[in-house]
């Protein structure tokens, strides 16, 4: 049998909104069952927000600071290597179930006129689209209009109605059943990544799980801190990002985001049980993943935006079917989203790409206890998209658009906030786990600076650097030298 590989993205999703993770209210026994039956990261972070800045690191395995995918239609670099490449040169035809937010390098682009150049929600080059959701959801609304539901309401109306219609109908339930019909088709290997849209606003779930959790019910969001950094205060003032300060509303949003994991995770139990009956559950590896989180009323805010950890702290599960020994594991080290393309490479005893930041959680998975592990998470926020955006040509060639950005580490005691201009923000999380409490004594913040800089210096682009033109090449071969590939 041949080795087949699942990659699902859940958007916007929490990674302290699981039931294996012990949230009190939350049911996901899908996610749960997988966990069981594979491995937990129970401490497993995005590298950045919002949608195609997270999703870039997760495709390149790359941080923000070298694949430099910024904001929602940023290009990506079109000479970056990337995970459906990757399984393209090692025998498999990459199939795309939704979306993947990546804007086309406009150097390969023909005229300005260019459809790709239209919007930021491409394709990353090597997937082949089999259902396409991007931008207006045609398919899905398709789908809707020939079950007589009317639909010149328009695509983000019939998300945010979805509670008004079953389930049956919801875009979850849509993607699941185009995957379902497609795998049947398919001889060995194959590879699919489904990029499902929820737990992504507007908040409603669909069907009965829009009543799953009672709003009385739910729990407090975190309080915004009484002293706060100007991007906070700028952010409490954001329609977009402020979250709902009516108590009713606030509740609706919070038990609506339950049920729409809920109702996501309801999916996905049907993949387990289809992959089970064809025994394909033991010869594929499935990764599940996010592309970011979501503040969800903590701070002040909803949605994904700035330092917190709620915006980067994510869903991580990996289920390889031949290593038995991972199974029902919980990995407590800090795992990221950089890692997800060097474990697949691993996986199918690929080349593992030479632009990765990250590494194979493989060591992780098998237990072994003398592999050197990463001490923190990192990620990085920027928000000079606001500037550019505003269609005001002093921003053109501003440097300023450049402190517009900050980058974090997350270790076991501590957030460090490093911003673009100079300053910091540093957070007790040993006395205060909410990002409210700052670290007082300087010799902690210092040591956490010189792990900041320490961090970037190790891991800026290195392509080449370990490699030199000597005697026929020395080193490590970087990726893409087509003779040698051929070997």
């Amino acid at each position: 049998m041949g080795k087949n590989i699942l990659l699902i993205t859940l958007d916007q999703f929490r990674g302290d909104t699981l039931g294996c993770v012990g949230h009190p209210l939350v049911k996901t026994p899908a996610l749960d069952h997988l966990a069981t039956n594979g491995t937990l990261l129970k401490r497993h972070y995005s590298q950045s927000s919002p949608c195609a800045p997270g999703r870039a690191s997760l495709y390149t395995g790359m941080y923000q600071m070298n694949h430099r995918v910024l904001a929602n239609g940023t290009p990506l670099d079109d000479s970056f290597d990337n995970v459906a490449r990757m399984a393209a040169r090692n025998g498999y035809a990459p199939a795309l179930f939704g979306y993947t937010d990546q804007s086309v390098d406009p150097r390969v682009t023909l005229s300005p006129d260019d459809p790709r150049l239209m919007s930021y929600e491409g394709v990353l080059p090597g997937f082949e689209l089999v259902l396409d959701l991007t931008q207006e959801f045609d398919p899905w609304v398709a789908m809707l209009a020939a079950h007589n539901v009317d639909t010149s309401v328009g695509f983000m109306k019939l998300l945010a109605t979805e509670n008004e219609r079953p389930a049956e109908l919801s875009i979850s339930t849509f993607l699941t059943n185009e995957f379902l019909q497609w795998r049947e088709s398919r001889a060995e290997p194959w590879f699919a990544h489904l990029s499902y849209f929820r737990p992504h606003p507007p908040y409603s779930a669909a069907g009965e799980f829009s009543t799953m959790y009672d709003p009385a019910d739910v729990d407090r969001p975190i309080a915004p801190a009484e002293t706060r950094h100007p991007l906070h205060e700028y952010l409490l003032t954001s329609a977009t990002n402020a979250a709902p300060s009516d108590e009713a509303k606030l509740r609706r949003m919070r038990s609506q985001y339950y049920g729409m994991i809920s109702e996501v995770d309801s999916q996905l139990g049907r993949i387990w049980d289809a992959l089970k009956k064809s025994g394909e559950w033991e010869n594929t590896l499935i990764v599940v993943a996010s592309d970011h989180g979501e503040m969800l009323g903590d701070h002040g805010l909803r949605e994904k935006v700035g330092y917190w950890e709620e915006s980067h702290h994510i869903v991580g599960i990996v289920r390889d079917p031949v290593v038995t020994a991972s199974h029902g594991k919980v990995v407590e080290q800090f795992t990221e989203n950089v890692d997800i393309l060097p474990t697949i490479c691993d996986y199918i005893g690929a080349e593992i790409p030479t632009q990765c930041n990250g590494r194979s959680l493989y060591p992780l998975l098998s237990g072994d206890q003398t592999v050197d592990w990463r001490t923190h998470a990192a990620w990085e926020f920027d928000w000079s998209h606001v500037f550019i955006d505003s269609d005001n040509p002093q921003w053109q060639w501003s440097s300023g658009l450049t402190r517009c950005a900050l980058a974090v580490i997350r270790t076991d005691t501590h957030g460090y906030v490093q911003f673009a201009d100079g300053e910091y923000l540093c957070f007790d999380l040993q006395t205060d786990p909410t990002w409210r409490t700052p670290e007082t004594d300087l010799s902690k913040v210092f040591e956490l600076s010189r792990q900041m800089n320490a961090w970037r210096m190790q891991n800026n682009r290195h392509e080449f650097t370990g490699f030199l033109v000597a005697n026929g090449g020395k080193g490590r071969w970087p990726t893409g030298v087509p003779w040698r590939a051929k070997k």
